[in-house]
């Protein structure tokens, strides 16, 4: 469940950093947004993976296919919405 939470803590950090790009006037706030959005994103995902192991007391091998889901899904929608709509957001 706490998965779950995660992924959707990261779809809504990238609705705001949408909004930010949206804000600063960019002339294709998408595009910035993904940009900015994949590289903050990966050290949270990398973060909660790196609690799961030292504090939860998974293995990387346990904790490796939840990473790449709380990494890849909120970075899927990203990349998708850049793909979409390049230019105008």
């Amino acid at each position: 469940m706490r998965s779950v939470y995660i992924v959707l803590g990261g779809l809504l950090l990238f609705g705001m950093v949408l909004l930010v790009a949206r804000l600063t006037g960019s002339s294709t706030p998408t595009a910035l947004a993904a940009k900015c959005f994949g590289p903050i994103w990966l050290l949270v995902a990398t973060a909660n993976m790196w609690v799961g192991v030292t504090r939860a007391g998974y293995t990387v091998t346990e904790e490796t296919p939840v990473f790449l889901l709380v990494f890849l899904i909120p970075t899927a929608l990203a990349a998708l919405c850049w793909w979409k709509w390049p230019g105008n957001g």
